[in-house]
């Protein structure tokens, strides 16, 4: 279970790797507010095991926080490490804060399962949340072009799949079971993911 875990884990960090350097060629912009910035440098700034802490006001911010800025108007950072490491520490969390796990570690199966549900309220902010001037905060897929390109939505899809998978598998493993939850979308929230 330990291996397979491990995997699972490997296949999320490798899929938000992906799905940031596409938020960055997509939205430019951002990588801009960072001086000498780099979509490796930003790569390898977020994807560090433990997360690291996201600084706002000289205070570390928790992951939900990170998530809320970047759709914040007010806002004037770069959006897409606030998500993106945002999504990152909560996926982590999902694995009890473990950058590899072992035969005697035991996963939060709700945590697993809230993560999946977390993924997919984050995609609908995507695709929903503007700013005052009616435009997205962060342009993920082009379905106005005579080719559509969905290619965020696929990536987010296999994101939230393994989740699932990982949380049925875990389920299957310590005899817990997880409360579904039927997200409204009036209120997307965030759900909690504790270790």
């Amino acid at each position: 279970m330990d291996m397979v875990g491990d995997i699972h884990l490997n296949q999320s960090v490798s899929l938000l790797k992906t799905l940031t350097e596409k938020l960055y060629h997509m939205n430019s912009n951002e990588l801009l507010k960072t001086q000498g910035a780099t979509i490796n440098s930003r790569i390898q700034q977020i994807f560090q095991c433990p997360p690291p802490p996201f600084l706002e006001q000289s205070d570390a911010i928790g992951w939900t926080d990170m998530i809320h800025l970047g759709f914040d108007p007010d806002f004037s950072g770069d959006r897409v490490y606030a998500v993106m490491l945002g999504l990152y520490t909560m996926i982590h969390e999902s694995y009890s804060g473990n950058c590899e796990l072992f035969i005697m570690d035991f996963l939060d199966t709700q945590g697993l399962y809230n993560s999946a549900r977390n993924i997919e309220t984050f995609v609908w902010r995507l695709s929903n949340k503007r700013d005052t001037n009616g435009k997205l905060f962060l342009e993920t897929n082009q379905c106005g072009s005579p080719i559509p390109n969905l290619s965020f939505e696929r990536l987010f899809g296999k994101l939230i799949s393994l989740q699932d998978t990982m949380a049925r598998l875990e389920a299957t493993r310590n005899g817990r079971m997880f409360t579904r939850t039927v997200h409204q979308t009036a209120g997307m929230i965030f759900l909690p993911i504790g270790f």
